[in-house]
């Protein structure tokens, strides 16, 4: 007898956080800096925001935070990322809805938008990670650490579309 996944049985909101845990694909892409791209001229104006409005631009970067590790795509201080990292976001059940800051590939956004997991995903894979790198999802060999990067004045240089792709 077969048992149905619990990522096709439960909704997000209905699994447990070791059931949350999983989905995360560990990708790394949440882990570059992005930032939103407006036509507004004047800063006073911008707002922070749970949804992108109308000549706004989410961008990404290949710029990833210190704690990322190059080779596992993984953070380095999980457990303490948001103490060491005030911006770090934290996906939630509660904040589940402004997912548009999630790349397309996230297999949270995938869930919640009903997509599904994708056949790259660890957990179609006995928890291997190779598919999604051989699928280029992941940050793998595509990121360049913070601690490398002039931040304040190479920002614009390091952006990236490639964070954009999803497949299947």
């Amino acid at each position: 007898m077969t048992t149905t996944p619990f990522w096709i049985e439960k909704s997000l909101e209905e699994m447990n956080q070791q059931e949350w845990e999983a989905i995360c694909d560990g990708c790394g892409k949440c882990c570059l800096h992005s930032f939103i791209d407006s036509d507004e001229e004047e800063e006073e104006q911008f707002s922070s925001t749970d949804v992108l409005r109308e000549g706004e631009e989410l961008l990404y970067t290949d710029v990833v935070c210190q704690y990322s590790d190059a080779n596992t795509c993984a953070c380095t201080r999980y457990t303490e990322r948001q103490i060491l990292v005030p911006s770090c976001v934290q996906l939630t059940k509660d904040n589940l809805k402004d997912i548009f800051f999630m790349p397309q590939s996230c297999s949270y956004r995938r869930l919640h938008e009903g997509r599904g997991l994708a056949s790259w995903h660890p957990l179609l894979h006995d928890g291997s990670k190779q598919a999604m790198h051989d699928a280029g999802i992941s940050i793998l060999g595509k990121a360049i650490s913070e601690n490398d990067v002039d931040l304040e004045n190479d920002f614009e240089d390091h952006i990236v579309t490639w964070p954009e792709q999803d497949r299947d």
